[in-house]
């Protein structure tokens, strides 16, 4: 640790790197005050955002053939002045906000390691101070990769992510959330100086040309942010790479073991056989290999076996299709296998379908509820709700396993929320549902989230949702030889073809353009033009699934299914909330008891209104609702004349009630009964009379309101009016009552 001398007291040298982005704002790089006994430490600060990474590895190699990297990303609720939310006051478990933002980074990282590196390595991402105007996880990568390059840990390259926004044609790097709200594009990308590795992102329908543009923008910004590390380091002093145990190599072993397997393989793999028989046909050709082995010599190399063995599979593989255009299922790179289709399948549900393409089936489901059901968002640096979400659930037994069950996985998560946000666009923004999708996937060889994509949409049609356009989703993968310059891009990928391949993309979108795309590149120096080649053929996959599920289903259902609750909504003054919601909330409760609806009220806080939300099966039900409201919103208007219904009978009037509005009643006096003098009101008017009266307002002597009969009734001819009484005559200039003072005399 390098420390400086100031006024007779130590304190450690700061090292900064800052970095512009355009428009006034910056991001530093700061490394030396905080966190110094880990690996790598960094705070990287935009605005009043500071975000805190740490990285550690452990210096022995842990007994796995994997890297044991985990990747963790926390916001904590004091970065915005915020206590958490429920009982216990302590963050807890992650967010599914703080799991996209791990995975994000986690797919850049990861690759960059040595593949014989096996240490176990954590890199923590911490959110120490928010600011609303900056959006903390579009800096998470490259703070995680700035702390790497301060480590000794064997890594590739610096590399960085960066946001991409949209707004009126004009490309924006890190955009706020108020900007986000207005663009066309959301998307992040991971990339070194070199080669873009990652995108990820939603859209609105925008072209392939448009997202290539968008990657390419953002990839300036990352070339300077990874510039910017490297110059960080340097400074710091770039610690010597440490040495590790690589994992033992044997090449006449690996050659051996090519020269037995390859040309097998090859056969098998060109025989376009099923998963099952394809994987039986492996395994014996393995079995084999291993079986010209003694027991004594597995012992020592049967790991190396079964690695160049793997090799061997992955090489025939990829050579089949570059060299004849064939896959492992038989199929052309450009073909997609056999689909079909179901909707309305589940009875009980709101909406269901099926959507089945070869070796994948996803079933999809849709409930509709009311605000109350929106999902809650609530994390230090956002807080909102969200009235349509989609949950995907990847049980074991889709890829015919057993294993156990330990709560929603970090994929479940992902795979949820890339298919959420392909569809989101198109659900319409008068939609007066908080709707939610949950895609059950049930086989699984190829993309499941592409599939749930599908399913989500059908279903969502088959429920009555007025989809703004259908959308379907295709999983593409591609393997090139950088040698000759050959490359294939795959069409409808299978489980297998995702492994070996060179990218795997998903790409999600309606006929007139992209919704959503999910990108991991893992060769360097990919070519623009090979990308928007693939997206082409995308495009084309994309556009025959589309046909597959309108041919199901053509168009949403006019209305929702008979057993699904009926949404209407009615809008009220806030001086009238209290009226419907009753002392303790007896007036509402009782209505919905009555009617057999659920009603919601929500504030605007925009037109100071009360929108009320009434969902029902019946619809006599939601029309009683809607009849209270009314009733209880009814206010007359002056001059006008309304129907009325007796229902309580005074010695000085009679009770009447609106029949329009029941429930609202008023006093007709008996002076106001027929021209003539009444002395019983009986004598005009009985119980359940019903008859015609005319509103006057409100009486200023009373101040209550007025209404009138005889108003409505011709005068008779012989009528006179009676002379109007003075209320000062016997009052003194005080006020005081003259008569009453008069008496008092009389009696003295």
């Amino acid at each position: 640790m390098v420390w400086a001398k100031m006024k007779n007291k130590m304190i450690p040298k700061v090292f900064k790197e800052v970095i512009d982005l355009g428009d006034g704002r910056e991001i530093s790089i700061e490394t030396g005050k905080l966190a110094k006994q880990a690996h790598g430490s960094v705070v990287v600060q935009s605005g009043k955002c500071m975000l805190l990474c740490t990285v550690v590895s452990n210096y022995k190699q842990s007994d796995v053939d994997f890297l044991p990297l985990t990747v963790d990303y926390r916001e904590k609720f004091a970065a915005s002045g915020r206590y958490p939310g429920g009982f216990f006051k302590r963050e807890a478990r992650p967010s599914d906000g703080e799991v996209l933002t791990m995975r994000l980074v986690d797919r850049v990282l990861r690759p960059l390691f040595p593949k014989d590196y096996h240490a176990e390595t954590q890199v923590m991402i911490q959110l120490m101070s928010h600011d609303d105007d900056v959006m903390p996880d579009a800096m998470a990568g490259l703070a995680a990769s700035a702390a790497i390059q301060l480590s000794d840990f064997p890594f590739e390259c610096a590399i960085s992510e960066a946001r991409v926004g949209r707004v009126d044609g004009k490309f924006i790097i890190n955009p706020t959330r108020a900007q986000l709200a207005e663009s066309d594009i959301d998307m992040m990308i991971g990339a070194s100086i070199d080669s873009v590795m990652m995108v990820e992102g939603e859209m609105k329908e925008i072209s392939e040309e448009e997202m290539v543009e968008a990657i390419q923008f953002a990839h300036e910004h990352i070339k300077k942010q990874c510039e910017a590390q490297i110059k960080l380091a340097e400074a710091f002093g770039k610690k010597e790479v440490r040495e590790y145990e690589p994992e033992r190599e044997d090449e006449e072993l690996a050659k051996k073991i090519h020269d037995m397997a390859y040309d097998k393989v090859y056969a098998v793999a060109k025989a376009g056989s099923s998963k099952k028989e394809r994987g039986l046909a492996f395994s014996e050709i393995k079995e084999e290999i291993l079986a010209t082995f003694s027991e004594e010599e597995l012992e020592d190399i049967g790991d190396l076996v079964s690695k160049y063995y793997n090799k061997a599979e992955k090489a025939a593989v990829r050579d089949l299709t570059l060299n004849e255009g064939l896959r492992l299922d038989g199929r052309k790179t450009d073909e997609i296998r056999p689909i079909w289709c179901e909707v309305d399948y589940l009875p009980s549900t709101h909406g269901s379908s099926i959507f089945t393409r070869g070796e994948t089936q996803a079933l999809a489901t849709v409930t509709l509820g009311t605000s109350r059901e929106a999902n809650q968002i609530d994390m230090p640096s956002y807080e909102g709700e969200e009235t349509f979400y989609l949950h995907y659930n990847f049980p074991p037994f889709s890829t015919g396993e057993a294993r156990p069950i330990r709560g929603t996985s970090r994929r479940e998560i992902g795979h949820g929320n890339l298919a959420q946000r392909a569809l989101k666009g198109m659900i319409p923004e008068d939609c007066p549902y908080t709707v939610r999708v949950v895609s059950e996937v049930l086989e699984s060889n190829g993309s499941s989230s592409m599939a749930t994509v599908c399913s989500g949409t059908m279903a969502l049609m088959d429920a009555g949702v007025q989809l703004v356009k259908p959308v379907s989703g295709i999983a593409m993968g591609l393997i090139s030889d950088g040698e000759t310059g050959k490359y294939a891009v795959l069409s409808d990928i299978l489980g297998d073809e995702d492994h070996l391949g060179d990218m795997d993309f998903k790409v999600t979108g309606t006929a007139d353009g992209i919704t959503a795309c999910q990108m991991d590149i893992k060769v360097k120096g990919l070519s623009y033009e090979i990308l928007v080649n693939a997206l082409k053929q995308a495009a084309e996959g994309r556009l025959h699934i589309l046909e597959k599920l309108t041919d199901t289903i053509a168009q949403p259902n006019a209305d929702v299914k008979p057993h699904a609750p009926k949404m209407v909504t009615a809008t009220i003054a806030n001086e009238y909330i209290g009226a419907l919601i009753g002392p303790g909330g007896k007036v509402i409760q009782e209505l919905q008891k009555e009617t057999g609806t659920t009603i919601v009220i929500n504030e605007d806080p925009v037109t100071e209104e009360g929108i009320v939300e009434i969902l029902g099966t019946d619809q006599n039900g939601i029309d009683a609702v809607l009849a209270r409201i009314d009733s209880i919103t009814f206010k007359p208007k002056m001059g006008s004349v309304y129907e009325v219904k007796v229902i309580k009978m005074l010695d000085f009037g009679a009770v009447v009630e609106y029949t329009e509005a029941p429930g609202n009643e008023v006093l007709l006096h008996v002076s106001e009964l027929a021209w003539e003098r009444t002395e019983n009101v009986s004598d005009v008017v009985n119980m359940g009379d019903v008859f015609d009266v005319k509103y006057f307002g409100t009486d200023p002597r009373t101040r209550k309101e007025k209404v009138s009969r005889k108003a409505l009734l011709p005068k008779p001819e012989a009528f006179k009016e009676r002379p109007p009484r003075n209320d000062n005559r016997g009052r003194d200039n005080r006020g005081r009552d003259n008569r009453n003072r008069d008496r008092d005399k009389k009696r003295d």
